[in-house]
């Protein structure tokens, strides 16, 4: 079993040690933390929602230039859409969990009471946290190389996946060739309290349905639809010249 995560250890993690601790922990303060325990304190030191809206810009700025980086014949189009497909929610829950964010993060008795440290909109936002702390305590130069070591597997496991993760462009531009029609989308249901809300999308080419899929938001699951629907038109039975 693996020992107790501490602050120390996460240090040791990311490669980066803080010059001031109490960034560190103040990244790591959910806002129904702050709300219990922190409400003498001001706003800037309650809890990490503004140090979360301060993450989320410096891992656009360092992705976008690791992006530049890897890709020096992309246009601005493509780069966009390879960003966006790093930078989500799910991506930043996928290493928060890595970093075991979930057994540091500070959370309320309520959120306690529900699992909270393991929702992905808080470890994500935790992790966006702890990122723009390391970005305060040590600037630019010291916050670069904590994210491409972060992030290094999803560019080296899917250096050649990246620029094509906008699954509905490449299931649109393979439906047009062979069928001559254009994939539609379709919510069938939600399910789930509206803080955590599941959405489950059918993608169809004229009246055939071509797969279904769900996810935390209707963007996301019409791309998962959209995989989906690839992986089935991609498979050796899959027939792909027949009329939907």
């Amino acid at each position: 079993m693996n020992a107790p995560m501490t602050f120390d250890k996460i240090q040791e993690q990311i490669g980066y040690r803080f010059g001031d601790l109490r960034l560190l922990r103040q990244s790591m303060m959910h806002v129904s933390y702050g709300h219990e325990f922190n409400n003498d304190k001001s706003l800037a030191l309650r809890d990490n929602e503004r140090l979360e809206f301060l993450g989320d810009a410096v891992l656009d700025l360092v992705i976008s230039d690791l992006l530049l980086e890897a890709f020096p014949d992309a246009p601005e189009g493509q780069l966009s859409k390879m960003r966006a497909a790093v930078v989500n929610e799910k991506t930043l829950f996928e290493i928060g969990k890595t970093l075991r964010l979930s057994e540091l993060i500070l959370l309320g008795k309520g959120e306690q009471r529900t699992g909270g440290n393991h929702k992905p909109s808080i470890v994500s936002s935790a992790f966006e946290a702890l990122i723009a702390a390391i970005y305060i305590d040590g600037g630019f130069n010291a916050v670069y190389p904590v994210v491409r070591f972060l992030f290094a597997p999803i560019f080296k496991e899917e250096n050649h996946v990246i620029s094509f993760k906008d699954y509905k462009t490449k299931l649109q531009e393979k439906v047009q060739a062979f069928y001559k029609l254009t994939p539609t989308y379709h919510q069938i249901s939600s399910r789930g309290p509206d803080h955590a809300k599941i959405f489950e999308v059918e993608v169809k080419a004229a009246d055939r349905t071509l797969a279904v899929a769900d996810g935390p938001s209707k963007k996301e699951a019409e791309q998962n639809a959209a995989r989906a629907a690839l992986e089935i038109l991609d498979g050796p039975d899959s027939g792909e010249r027949s009329n939907p």
